[in-house]
């Protein structure tokens, strides 16, 4: 059965930094575009960034440009979100995914094109 383990989150302080990961099992990232979604309690799962299948094309959401860096490793079948200023608002449960397509360049931030998902890993930023 397809798979994907999110690692990395845990309880920083405001200005900290974090990497999350994100682990393919029994099946091949490279074959995906990959997303990464966030849930604070009380709001929907929104999109924070995602890489094109190519890895050549990235998008983030306003929120956290110029803070996160999404990039991808297919030789270790896993993408990562690294993720630095942080702020008690990027408190969350974040979410890895990815999404069937056959197009190399390009990637999107709603949530309901994406076809797997992980369980999500808990980000806490807090002094």
């Amino acid at each position: 059965q397809l798979q994907l383990v999110e690692s990395g989150g845990g309880l920083v302080q405001p200005g900290g930094s974090l990497r999350l990961s994100c682990k393919g099992h029994r099946f091949r990232l490279d074959y995906y575009a990959i997303g990464w979604f966030r849930q604070a309690p009380g709001k929907e799962r929104e999109g924070v960034s995602c890489i094109s299948k190519s890895g050549n094309t990235t998008n983030y959401a306003d929120s956290v440009k110029d803070r996160f860096t999404i990039s991808r490793d297919n030789a270790k079948n896993t993408a990562y979100l690294q993720m630095n200023s942080l702020k008690p608002e990027d408190t969350a449960v974040y979410y890895c995914a990815v999404l069937i397509t056959t197009v190399q360049d390009m990637c999107g931030l709603v949530r309901w094109e994406y076809d797997y998902w992980g369980r999500g890993t808990q980000v806490t930023v807090s002094s």
